[in-house]
């Protein structure tokens, strides 16, 4: 069994079933509680969000749901708000491309800053902070699309940020992630590029504070994570694929690493991204981007710059121990009895390789990213801009009220049946 702590504190899932849900509900009604979740329009018509409705609802003692959706009209903002109607709490459904959003964010360029865009999931996340943090003190992000959620998932993420004696802001999420439909390894951006970038990186440039924090967590690329309203607003979110490590960066910047948690949610399976055909697709544009985010984060925490003159050394580095990596998890899923294809595992080492030469290039050219800036900051320029954006969403609410005149929609059956019980965790 692995008990086994490190720099992060370590919550394990050692599968004795230690849930109490009803001591969970009590436990949230202590501190002001939001879940926050980025959301398509697109998710409405899978499978996941019903899962994940069913297993939210027995949350009553939930301050509120925030749900940031990027839709095109305003009788998709409606067909949302009724596709919660019913949870034992408030449901917000903020329309981040809404006209009164859109209208509003666009006169905070008068501040001089740009909070336009571009629409992705950063931007969904720093409006749904912004509204989410308005009336909480832990909000917890989880993505639409997690096909196995369960009631577990939030319970062992805000349980370490409930109670004050642990001393928590930050809690990321880690999990095995394997396909349900074959039981196949996924995780390939973590455990192919990530892993052993950081590996080669620390060769590179020795054992570096910054590169020891990210090794620490077991997935640094996850999606889901919670934090303390005060944490929350002084974080700058980037806005690229880089968004995961680069929330790990800021929270580096912001709060010791005693104060910092990684959770076991135990087996995760959400949408699967493809390699891509090209750099600019799929996960090598994610493996691209985030190849940036680490440079930056380097660049920014130690001083430290990748030169031209270290590229030949990464890259080979790089090679070899992603190759290495392949040969472990082919050993790990063998034994497991589990699928593997390690050619295809051996051409993504090989495709992302290709990225670090062309990923330097495009960093030195632009080594400053666009990152929305903290609501801490936007506040001190604004008082009422958090406040505002909070009536914008619900001015747009309205709107899409009256725009449909109150026609409710229609959903395909499996948005408002049960799950079948193999999608349960």
């Amino acid at each position: 069994m692995d008990f086994q702590q490190g720099l992060i504190t370590t919550v394990h899932d050692y599968s004795l079933g230690n849930l109490d849900s009803r001591a969970f509900r009590k436990e949230l009604t202590h501190k002001r509680t939001s879940i926050l979740i980025p959301c398509l329009m697109e998710e409405f018509s899978r499978p996941a969000l019903g899962v994940i409705r069913e297993a939210l609802a027995e949350l009553d003692g939930l301050t509120s749901l925030v749900i940031a959706l990027s839709a095109e009209r305003a009788e998709d903002v409606l067909a949302a708000e009724e596709f919660f109607r019913g949870m034992p709490f408030p449901v917000k459904v903020h329309w981040t491309n809404g006209p009164a959003i859109q209208e509003l964010l666009v006169s905070v360029k008068d501040l001089g800053l740009d909070v336009t865009g571009p629409p992705g999931k950063g931007w969904a996340v720093w409006q749904g902070l912004g509204v989410a943090c308005s009336d909480a003190e832990v909000v917890g992000l989880f993505d639409a699309d997690i096909r196995t959620f369960g009631l577990s998932y939030p319970e062992r993420m805000l349980r370490p940020l409930l109670d004050p004696s642990h001393g928590m802001a930050y809690v990321k999420a880690f999990y095995s992630r394997l396909s349900l439909e074959t039981q196949a390894l996924q995780g390939r951006a973590t455990r192919l590029f990530v892993g052993p970038l950081l590996a080669s990186l620390e060769q590179v440039f020795g054992p570096l504070p910054y590169l020891r924090y990210l090794q620490s967590f077991r997935y640094p690329l996850a999606g889901e994570f919670a934090f303390s309203t005060d944490l929350a607003m002084n974080l700058r979110i980037p806005s690229d694929w880089g968004l995961e490590v680069g929330l790990l960066s800021e929270v580096y910047r912001h709060v010791a690493s005693s104060r910092i948690a990684q959770v076991d949610l135990g087996l995760f399976d959400h949408k699967h991204k493809e390699l891509g055909q090209a750099p600019t697709e799929g996960l090598q544009r994610m493996a691209g981007e985030i190849f940036c985010t680490v440079l930056r984060g380097l660049m920014e925490h130690e001083g430290c710059v990748v030169s031209m003159d270290h590229l030949q050394t990464l890259e080979v580095l790089y090679r070899r121990i992603g190759e290495d990596r392949v040969r472990q998890f082919g050993l790990d899923s063998s034994i497991n009895r589990l699928p593997y294809d390690r050619h295809g595992e051996e051409l993504a080492v090989q495709n992302f390789s290709g990225l670090l030469r062309p990923g330097l290039i495009r960093f030195q050219n632009t080594p400053i990213a666009h990152q929305l800036p903290s609501w801490s900051r936007l506040r001190s320029c604004n008082p009422r801009l958090q406040s505002d954006l909070v009536e914008a969403g619900a001015a747009d609410r309205q709107r899409s009220v009256r725009t449909t005149m109150m026609k409710r929609p229609t959903y395909p059956s499996f948005l408002t049946q049960p799950e079948p019980a193999d999608l349960a965790v």
